[in-house]
């Protein structure tokens, strides 16, 4: 998991590695984009949980266009918006973002999906996890785990002063 911000065409705009680790795992969801069967892009929004590591979880059903999307090209980009303001009278927007090059793989173990479940509860559920562990323990069977190994990612954001 590289972190390298050599490609941001603003580089007066960028996040240092820590501010990007931060959006990642506390950003609500993130949009993942992917190749279409036509040759054409496939952005869809998703809840994701990060293990701090080096990949990014997120469920759904065993079937449908992303898992079709990803078995065509599992090369894929991943972003996530941290905080925005819109700032009307200047006719700007403050924000900050992080964009990740990853592979996605489907089809993963029992263990590793359950540890994802675990890791999205977590995330999403930390008041209810003994319920949360019991709910996901019934549906792992039932619900498809993607893993995003993150290769490369880069963060910027834009501070609009006075």
């Amino acid at each position: 998991m590289k972190y390298t911000n050599e490609s941001v065409r603003r580089q007066d705009r960028l996040l240092n590695e820590e501010t990007a680790r931060s959006i990642l795992k506390q950003g609500e969801y993130g949009v993942l984009s992917m190749q279409t069967e036509n040759c054409g892009a496939y952005g869809i929004p998703i809840s994701y949980a990060w293990d701090e590591k080096h990949s990014i979880y997120a469920h759904c059903a065993h079937e449908g266009r992303k898992l079709r999307c990803i078995d065509l090209c599992n090369k894929v980009s991943f972003c996530v918006v941290g905080k925005t303001t819109v700032l009307p009278s200047k006719f700007s927007t403050e924000y900050e973002s992080i964009v990740l090059c990853c592979s996605a793989h489907r089809g993963l173990p029992a263990d590793e999906r359950m540890k994802a479940l675990m890791l999205l509860l977590e995330k999403y559920s930390p008041n209810d996890m003994e319920k949360g562990k019991k709910y996901a323990e019934n549906s792992v069977e039932k619900t498809e785990i993607i893993r995003l190994d993150i290769i490369e990612w880069s963060g910027k954001s834009r501070t609009v002063k006075g």
